[in-house]
């Protein structure tokens, strides 16, 4: 019974999160369905994601590369599955050959993860994989990513060096306590705005992928508008 309890929770915390979606873009003029929701599912039972899948979400994400591994084989292959935050070099293969169904990798933060990523995507001969460039938007030298200035040169080596993949955009993560998320997004999107200009490519082309359960509401405003 309290199993039941805690997977009916997590069902009804995801509608909850996708109406307060629905209503932020609907202040920005625009439709929720321009905002994707990866249910990052980080130390989760394989019965919960089951339960949320089964409530129609499909999107979901993982931090670590073992869980990831682990889980994927026992959910349904339609499962958009996304790797969230650093990725080992030395990982990359166990993570390709045991999840054909990822998605995305969110995100690269350095040239020799982009290499090995291309290699193994041609080794394994899969569809081109997403991915996209991690920025460190708040400084923290703990914090995996590129600093904003650097951010362009990754995003053209991976572009234009890294044919196996598919440059798709720029993603952060704020400090815990929510403390800069304002101008942790406006980093990112003034990024977007020097990546799009240097590759010559369309911003709404180039995803921005920010904002946690605490903050995510302001990165569709700032995304959006």
């Amino acid at each position: 019974m309290a199993a039941a309890a805690v997977e009916g929770t997590a069902v009804t915390a995801l509608r909850a999160v996708l109406q307060r979606v629905r209503h932020a873009a609907e202040i920005s003029g625009r439709k929720a369905n321009d905002v994707r929701v990866v249910a990052v599912s980080k130390t989760k039972p394989v019965s919960l994601i089951r339960q949320v899948y089964d409530a129609g979400h499909r999107c979901f994400g993982e931090n670590y590369v073992q869980e990831i591994i682990d889980k994927a084989p026992q959910l349904p292959e339609d499962i958009e599955w996304h790797f969230v935050g650093h990725l080992q070099s030395n990982k990359v293969k166990s993570l390709l050959a045991a999840v054909p169904n990822l998605a995305m990798v969110e995100g690269i933060d350095n040239e020799k993860v982009a290499n090995t990523l291309d290699r193994v995507v041609s080794t394994i001969k899969r569809k081109p994989l997403k991915v996209l460039v991690q920025v460190n938007t708040s400084g923290e030298e703990s914090k995996s990513g590129v600093d904003p200035s650097d951010c362009v040169e990754l995003a053209k080596h991976v572009r234009m060096g890294c044919s196996n993949l598919e440059f798709s955009g720029l993603m952060t993560i704020g400090m815990p306590d929510y403390s800069s998320t304002p101008e942790n997004f406006r980093t990112l999107s003034n990024c977007r705005i020097e990546v799009c200009k240097a590759l010559e490519m369309a911003e709404n082309q180039c995803e921005l992928s920010m904002g946690m359960s605490g903050d995510f509401e302001l990165a569709v405003r700032i995304i959006l508008n």
